[in-house]
């Protein structure tokens, strides 16, 4: 999975570059059935995981797009600390989702869209910036939102069938 050589376009930022990579999961995601949500774990420049929402195809309740990506870049290095990586969301983590990114002690979360029913970023908790835990996220939304924001918005329009 480690993805290295791939070019930015100019003017493009770092952050803009992975959530666009982050959006392609996303779209394998709602081509499954399931919410189209997609998650990175970049370190060093080198993206170490990517995945997408699964709860449905895998039967688990937990298999959001962020912890499936924590999985997978915690085994490539061996450690569940992943201290000195981003991760790169398409929506607004939830409160579960925030706290795995705790544990692992990300160092930074950038989000598309905010999810205003369950964010736990800033929109409903703010559970990943509350200077009562032994860890704070460093926190950046609105990243290619208005994109994040379609692909969702599309996605629960097809699904009632409007």
């Amino acid at each position: 999975m480690m993805r290295e050589g791939l070019a930015r376009a100019p003017g493009v930022t770092a952050d803009q570059f992975y959530m666009e990579m982050a959006l392609v999961e996303a779209r394998r995601g709602g081509a499954a059935g399931e919410v189209p949500i997609g998650a990175l774990v970049v370190q060093d420049g080198k993206v170490l995981a990517a995945a997408h929402n699964a709860p449905i195809a895998l039967s688990d309740p937990t298999a959001h797009a962020e912890v499936l990506a924590l999985r997978d870049a915690s085994r490539r290095v061996g450690n569940y600390r992943l201290s000195a990586s981003t991760l790169y969301v398409t929506v607004e983590p939830c409160l579960m989702c925030v706290g795995a990114l705790m544990h692992a002690r990300v160092a930074r979360v950038v989000f598309g869209c905010r999810e205003p029913k369950v964010g736990a970023l800033g929109s409903v908790y703010d559970v990943g910036r509350d200077a009562r835990s032994n860890h704070q996220l460093d926190v950046h939304s609105g990243v290619c939102a208005a994109a994040a924001g379609a692909l969702l918005r599309e996605f629960f329009r097809d699904r009632r069938g409007a």
